[in-house]
């Protein structure tokens, strides 16, 4: 005998509320948007083998890199709807929750990922993973990338002025579009997907992101110039749904920071080592020119990006940025 379709609805809710059958695993969607072979990408298996291992046929954790299940623009949401359980998006993607995190945008702000993991190890960065809980999200880890590198269509880049009038894909964020502004450049906000057929089909000029990034998205086949800057940082905070979160069995939550702890120790450790392995395979292509700067030609850069510091203080507080400046000291 067929249940009416009011029943039938009703309990589909029912069950979708209690979670799965007794017995089952809870899935745990991971979704992101960069390949497997990257920092993040690695981390993210790790986690997977490690939540696993710790709660054999408790936890079904599926891992979908490279932007397979949702891009840049949709994959917060999709958090917040219960669609995926977990994320790891750039830290630029906040700063429509908050303008605390913008700290970590300000060009030149962290000289090496040794002082941004100390800065967040401390006090200040551990209370930013907590900062978005009434929005719904929290902040469960740091995972590192690298530091941003620029590149370029046109054969120099050492200075503020051989970027001037060019287009320049940006992630949404607002400090790194008044940044580009700050050199004369033309920011564009585009998903990370996007970005190779906008770099070969000039719809941009160029691009700012790590040496594991630009090697996998093959970025350097469709880029004359890489200058190695080091102007910025690519972070990533691993959010959840903060009510799915809490609303898990104790004994669940548990293995799963756990496994995150863990994991998150791997992928930092191997961070330093796939960016400079990118780096080298990228010279061993020979397609794209690597410019190293001089102390002059970063101070020029310093100068001109200096005014965004001032535009964004007040969002960010002081307290936060001096914070980041006493890590680096």
């Amino acid at each position: 005998m067929r249940l009416p379709l009011v029943f039938a609805a009703a309990a589909a809710t029912l069950i979708a509320i209690s979670g799965p059958a007794v017995g089952q695993p809870i899935v745990v969607k991971f979704s992101h948007v960069v390949a497997e072979g990257t920092p993040k990408g690695k981390a993210a298996l790790k986690f997977k083998e490690l939540a696993e291992k710790k709660l054999p046929g408790k936890v079904d954790v599926q891992v979908f890199p490279s932007s397979q299940l949702f891009g840049d623009a949709k994959e917060l949401e999709a958090l917040l709807l219960g669609d995926v359980q977990l994320i790891a998006p750039s830290l630029s993607k906040f700063d429509r929750f908050t303008k605390k995190l913008q700290v970590y945008d300000l060009p030149f702000m962290f000289p090496s990922t040794e002082v941004l993991d100390k800065f967040q190890q401390g006090p200040k960065g551990q209370e930013l993973l907590t900062v978005m809980r009434s929005k719904g999200l929290l902040g469960l880890a740091y995972w590192h990338n690298g530091m941003k590198q620029m590149s370029s269509d046109k054969p120099q880049l050492k200075r503020p002025e051989d970027i001037k009038g060019l287009k320049y894909r940006i992630q949404a964020s607002d400090v790194l579009e008044a940044q580009f502004r700050a050199v004369g450049a033309n920011p564009q906000k585009m998903a990370f997907s996007e970005v190779y057929q906008a770099l070969q089909t000039g719809v941009v000029d160029g691009q700012e992101n790590t040496w594991s990034n630009i090697y996998s998205q093959k970025f350097f086949e469709v880029q004359a110039t890489i200058a190695e800057t080091n102007h910025g940082v690519i972070d990533y905070m691993v959010v959840t749904n903060a009510k799915w979160w809490d609303g898990l069995p104790p004994d669940i939550r548990k293995g799963l920071a756990e496994a995150m702890a863990e994991a998150t120790a791997y992928g930092n450790g191997l961070a330093g080592e796939l960016n400079t392995a990118a780096r080298q395979k990228i010279v061993d292509a020979g397609k794209a020119k690597i410019q190293t700067l001089d102390k002059a030609d970063l101070a020029a850069w310093q100068k001109a990006m200096a005014p965004v510091w001032t535009k964004f203080e007040p969002g960010i507080g002081k307290d936060l940025i001096e914070a980041a400046q006493q890590a680096a000291m």
